[in-house]
């Protein structure tokens, strides 16, 4: 067995950030002896700002682990460790591996009531939310007729125009070369590439899988594998409007293919932030995250790592936001009630740190600060019963479905119906996609998220839900809806305008 080494740099990088007390490993300091299960786990490790690469590797190597990716911009590592103490050598609420929590509920080592709420949460976790209907698979890849009169959620988003009016090319023609420069990251089960809806806009050099917590840029790592999911939300963004098949929000828009599901569908904390600090260092504009982070998903009860897996992929978000990227989410498809999460230790005081975390039903990235959050509504424009809600959590509805209304998108061979907050959030997204094409300078997240709140569509509480206590706020600002259904028709309405005024420009 190897011998635990001592820690001074680890110590020190630890201690950098008063709000982030460190701990140093106590069987490490006294030179205990690393122990080894049967297999290795992989962990987020959550570190001090400020610490360096080797400062993290040496922490990593001290407590009997191997450090396999760092991000330095917000200081959260990846390791893989095979001894059962990694976790508590590192220090409290520094490292959780969800690999390992998984594995442990399903040989039944914890309570029966703390694998009921387990099941519970490992369900929201999943990216296959979505329920299949009447779809056209199996014809291979040969393209289809027009199917846009199939999408109503064009029509309820003012975005039917996008697909149906085709009777001004220059006009289309001019949106999708702006959109030619905006890429809208998925981060999702993959995506087929090879689908003739999404063949031109797919950018592999912009892909990259995430599953094991690092980019892998080859091919075989970011496309769709065993889930059309991602297929499906990619299609809703921007499958191309050319007469044929189905059209998306933001036709014209690059996408990058960032897969962060694994073949189990779930999303590891550490396959979250390697895909938020992907699309922020690759520059995307948007980052559409139809997922909700294992193993805490939908959580209404305190567990263990939820602290680290708030606090890691929550920088990582910030981060996004920052580097000026914007973080579209969706609201997840448990009906419960969602209560906000803090900020990050970064942002906040050591008193805050005890915030809400605990307090209420919490998802991961839904209820994140700097996220849009987007809740689903049905054919005729009502909240779904599946769509989670909250005030000051949901920022704007859109299409999702129900079953015989699902929606139409594409996925591997073919077309399919899904329903679910996750078709939800890529209207939202695309809608932002083409905000972020207007004007001559890129549009900060914040800015993009007031406009698009500001273009929604208000709906008003439910009579009954507003009497029983369940969406609260007026229209325009509710639990249920936000600020309302996405205006992607006042979106696009935004961008023609720029594009006249910029021309108009050109001629003085």
């Amino acid at each position: 067995m190897l011998g635990r080494k001592s820690l001074p740099l680890a110590c020190a990088a630890l201690a950098v950030a008063a709000q982030l007390t460190a701990t140093t490993p106590a069987h490490a300091a006294h030179g205990e002896t690393c122990h080894t299960e049967s297999r290795a786990w992989r962990y987020v490790v959550v570190f001090a700002p400020g610490t360096s690469d080797t400062e993290a590797r040496d922490a990593v190597d001290a407590a009997c682990g191997a450090l396999n990716g760092y991000f330095p911009e917000i200081a959260v590592a990846v390791a893989t460790s095979s001894d059962p103490g990694f976790d508590s050598a590192m220090g409290q609420d520094r490292a959780f591996s969800a690999q390992r929590a998984r594995h442990r509920r399903a040989q039944g080592s914890t309570t029966a009531s703390t694998d009921r709420r387990a099941a519970r949460q490992e369900t929201a976790a999943t990216a296959a939310d979505g329920d299949t209907g009447d779809g056209d698979t199996g014809h291979g890849n040969r393209r289809a007729a027009d199917r846009t009169a199939e999408q109503w959620n064009l029509r309820m988003t003012d975005a039917a125009g996008v697909g149906a009016d085709r009777t001004h090319p220059d006009r289309t023609h001019s949106a999708q070369a702006d959109l030619a420069d905006v890429t809208v990251g998925v981060l999702d089960s993959g995506i087929d590439a090879t689908h003739p809806d999404l063949a031109g806009a797919v950018d592999p050099a912009a892909s990259a899988g995430c599953v094991r917590g690092v980019p892998d840029r080859h091919r075989s790592a970011w496309s769709a594998r065993r889930s059309a999911h991602g297929t499906h939300v990619a299609g809703l963004v921007g499958a191309a409007d050319d007469g044929r098949g189905i059209t998306g929000t933001a036709p014209g828009a690059r996408l990058a293919s960032l897969r962060v599901v694994d073949d189990e569908g779930y999303v590891t904390p550490e396959a979250a932030v390697c895909g938020y600090v992907w699309a922020a260092r690759q520059g995307m504009a948007v980052a559409n995250s139809s997922v909700t982070v294992a193993p805490s998903g939908v959580s209404c009860a305190a567990g263990p790592g939820r602290r680290v897996v708030h606090e890691a992929v929550a920088r990582a978000v910030e981060f996004a936001e920052r580097s000026g990227t914007l973080t579209v989410a969706a609201a997840t498809n448990d009906g419960f009630e969602l209560g906000p999460l803090p900020r990050s230790g970064l942002h906040r005081d050591e008193a805050a740190r005890t915030d809400d975390l605990t307090r209420s039903c919490v998802a991961v990235p839904a209820g994140l600060r700097n996220a849009v959050t987007v809740a689903a509504v049905d054919h005729r424009g009502a909240k779904t019963a599946y769509s989670s809600y909250g005030r000051d959590v949901i920022d704007l509805a859109a299409p999702g479905g129900t079953a015989g209304h699902c929606v139409l998108s594409t996925v591997p061979g073919g077309y399919d119906r899904m329903c679910g907050t996750s078709m939800a959030a890529p209207h939202v997204a695309g809608a932002a996609a083409v905000l972020a094409a207007t004007g001559s300078g890129r549009q900060s997240p914040a800015e993009l998220r007031r406009v698009l709140q500001r273009q929604a569509l208000p709906v008003a509480c439910p009579d009954a839900a507003r009497e029983d206590g369940a969406c609260t706020g007026p229209r325009g600002d509710n639990a249920f809806h936000g600020s309302g259904i996405v205006n992607a028709g006042a979106a696009h309405a935004t961008h023609a305008v720029h594009r006249l005024l910029a021309r108009l420009g050109e001629q003085h």
